[in-house]
């Protein structure tokens, strides 16, 4: 069985409540759930919004990579996810895969690790509760390490 890195976030509707709806959908359709960070709020990232609530959970998986984003999409869409356009947006839920195993992997549609860990708090500060040591295989730096050089300002608070 593989172990991935997801993170959940959401900025509509009663955003607990979806997050473990997500979670049920997640054990279901995905695999177990082995461990979850704590609940964090942080400000949107790359446009203007309301505050989002943001969680990592790792699980461990026997699809591969394609078939693990059909079924994120399918969960997504499940609690009410609509895409309205490319760009950034206020949502329900979103689920992102952060990592895959130590897989460094690109296609049209998915790349893993996702390609801007490095760059947001919101990934970061939950990411490093729940495996501070974990190396990134692109940077080869460790979470921890990613979010001391982490040069983005805006907040992020536990719940």
């Amino acid at each position: 069985m593989s172990l991935v890195f997801l993170i959940l976030g959401g900025n509509r509707g009663n955003t607990e409540e979806i997050f473990l709806q997500a979670i049920d959908l997640v054990t279901s359709n995905i695999g177990p759930i082995t461990v979850r960070s704590s609940l964090y709020k942080s400000d949107p990232w790359g446009f203007d919004s309301d505050v989002f609530m943001n969680q990592v959970i790792t699980v461990r998986t026997d699809l591969s990579p394609q078939d693990l984003l059909a079924q994120i999409q399918y969960i997504e869409n499940q609690l009410g996810r609509v895409r309205i356009s490319q760009d950034y947006e206020a949502r329900t839920i979103d689920i992102d895969l952060l990592y895959f195993d130590n897989l460094v992997f690109s296609s049209s549609d998915l790349t893993i690790p996702h390609p801007r860990i490095a760059d947001r708090k919101f990934v970061l500060i939950p990411l490093a509760e729940v495996a501070p040591d974990l190396t990134d295989p692109d940077t080869g730096m460790t979470v921890q390490e990613m979010l001391l050089k982490c040069k983005d300002t805006s907040g992020v608070w536990l719940i």
